[in-house]
């Protein structure tokens, strides 16, 4: 369905815009893939290793409406990853935060409607499920606002979506590379911020994979939970250097135990799938039907059952210590 289309993908120079792009080019013949981002090094350096005839690089900010509006020009698809995402950075710069990821999406919105964009999927985060952190909040706020616009699109043909999953192996700015980081400065031992803390645990490969798929799934207004492991930090410390001691350092600001991403009080929408869930809008929508047991590919889900709740604690799926480091070391970013 990306064959001879124009794909803008916002805050495109991370770990996730680079894994789609790459995934984008090797299965499809996009027309033109747009990389929206602020910062003209990463776009630089991105250049010198994605530089096909397709390829587009846009300097702007989510902030920026009016810039956001000249780049969906001629857009059919939209993937909003830009987001401020380090929790204790939130904490101690809250108004920067918000003005990224509530204000950036209201923008990102407005300006697909004015470019009748066909489909847009918001990345979004186990942390805006019941969220404690303030990057939870607002990426939980920005769920709302992307669900809502299908409401408010109108006459628009323009659809929205929400992605969310958890802890991307690897990535920018996550636990693996801090830990590998230490390891090699020679470090004695392995900080754990507390020994029963447990994440879901996901590639960059099957976090793109899934967003993919689910421009084909989706009617608008779902929000899309992969099917994923979990870890248990003790674990993953010990997959990555067994011979390192852990030792205990306390929960950073704005940090869960565990994480969630179907919340109980939102069991009475969330449909269960092979191989993810949906949690369905609790508003109604004005031009269609609230019904998304089945999908645009002919899936069909069920309804779980009252007061249940998908979070890394109670997931049936846990890796070993073996498992996760196999996964580990075939997750490429």
């Amino acid at each position: 369905m990306f064959n001879n289309k124009n794909i803008l993908i916002t805050g495109g120079t991370g770990s996730f815009g680079k894994k789609y792009v790459a995934t984008l080019l090797k299965k499809y013949q996009p027309n033109k893939i747009i990389i929206f981002s602020r910062d003209e090094l990463k776009q630089f350096e991105m250049q010198q290793v994605f530089n096909a005839p397709c390829m587009r690089y846009f300097i702007g900010d989510v902030r920026d409406k009016e810039r956001l509006n000249r780049a969906m020009r001629g857009v059919d698809f939209v993937i909003h990853a830009a987001a401020m995402k380090q929790v204790p950075a939130a904490e101690y710069n809250p108004m920067e935060c918000v003005k990224t990821n509530i204000n950036g999406a209201e923008n990102v919105i407005d300006a697909a409607l004015n470019n009748d964009v066909e489909k847009v999927i918001a990345l979004s985060t186990d942390k805006a499920a019941n969220p404690i952190s303030l990057y939870g909040a607002t990426k939980l706020a920005s769920d709302k606002i992307f669900v809502a616009a299908n409401n408010i699109a109108g006459g628009h043909k323009t659809t929205f979506s929400v992605v969310r999953y958890g802890n991307v192996v690897g990535s920018r700015g996550s636990v693996v590379p801090f830990f590998e980081k230490l390891i090699k400065e020679g470090s004695d031992h392995l900080p754990i911020t507390h020994v029963g803390m447990t994440r879901f645990w996901i590639s960059l490969q099957q976090g793109v994979d899934f967003v993919l798929k689910n421009f084909a799934r989706m009617y608008g207004g779902e929000i899309f939970v992969p099917k994923i492991p979990s870890i248990k930090i003790t674990d993953l410390a010990s997959a990555i250097a067994s011979n390192l001691p852990q030792k205990e350092v306390g929960i950073r600001p704005g940090e869960k135990l565990h994480e969630i991403m179907c919340p109980a009080d939102d069991s009475y929408h969330t449909y269960e799938f092979d191989d993810h869930f949906v949690i369905a809008p609790s508003i109604k929508f004005s031009s269609r039907t609230n019904d998304f047991d089945t999908n645009g590919l002919n899936e069909n889900g069920t309804l779980v059952q009252p007061e249940f709740e998908y979070n890394s604690h109670n997931n049936p799926h846990f890796m070993t210590v073996a498992e996760i480091k196999n996964f580990n070391e075939h997750a490429e970013l």
